[in-house]
């Protein structure tokens, strides 16, 4: 079976004038499986945010592929980018900030499927739905994100990720905002959708506790590259990198 993400060789080198360039992502190769959850972990600055950007092309990469069900999307246009973004949608760390301020969370929901061609009527309907089964009332879709709480407004953000009924769910540092409490009630609800959708997911994060709860395969990356992957039970308790054995310490 095609994977539903297949990285290969992916490398991103900033150029910066009067100085080294920076390799922020290097040769960073994986697959992940439709219906699976794949975990990237490591410390700040390891490159998981880049790695992220670069998939979701956010920024160009230097070198490398990213396949999408087996299409190569590396270098496609941004009008050529609506379909991919129809596959794959992304959950970001401040949901506030993903979110026009001026506009209601019920309108932020509906606007991609108005873009899909739904009346105003359709849409509205199809946004209070999928509050409510982000564990929302229908009526939070009046509400401003200023005027919501961070989970709340996070549930929102995945309601509206999930209104084109994507296949892959990019979530980079999405409960890292949030207090403990709210963080274990999204990755519940995360685990429920992923369920019932089949949904793919790639979890970025540096909390090692929800990568064993959400993701049944885990990357770890230090430097920019990939230094440890496999089943996540099998990386997490049977590290066999000195830096992955540093990162259980310190999330103990």
């Amino acid at each position: 079976m095609i994977p539903i993400l297949s990285v290969r060789g992916l490398t991103k080198v900033f150029e910066i004038p009067k100085r080294e360039p920076i390799t922020a992502v290097s040769n960073v190769t994986f697959d992940l499986a439709a219906g699976t959850a794949l975990g990237v972990v490591g410390d700040s600055g390891c490159g998981k945010s880049t790695l992220v950007r670069l998939i979701m092309r956010l920024m160009p990469s230097t070198a490398g592929t990213i396949l999408l069900k087996g299409h190569d999307i590396t270098h496609l246009n941004e009008r050529a980018l609506r379909e991919v973004y129809r596959t794959m949608q992304m959950v970001f760390q401040q949901p506030a900030a993903s979110f026009d301020p001026r506009r209601t969370l019920g309108d932020g929901i509906g606007e991609p499927l108005r873009n899909q061609g739904r009346t105003c009527h359709e849409a509205d309907r199809c946004a209070a739905e999928l509050l409510e089964r982000c564990g929302l009332t229908a009526d939070m879709a009046a509400r401003y994100p200023h005027e919501v709480s961070g989970g709340q407004c996070q549930r929102a953000a995945i309601a509206r990720a999930l209104a084109v009924s994507p296949e892959l769910l990019i979530c980079d540092e999405a409960t890292s905002a949030l207090d403990a409490a709210v963080q274990a009630q999204i990755v519940q609800l995360l685990k429920k959708l992923q369920r019932e959708e089949g949904l793919a997911m790639l979890w970025i994060g540096h909390d090692l506790a929800l990568v064993r709860e959400l993701c049944s395969r885990v990357i770890v990356m230090r430097q920019g590259k990939i230094v440890e992957q496999g089943e996540t039970r099998e990386v997490l308790e049977y590290p066999k990198e000195e830096y992955t054995k540093l990162l259980m310490e310190y999330s103990l």
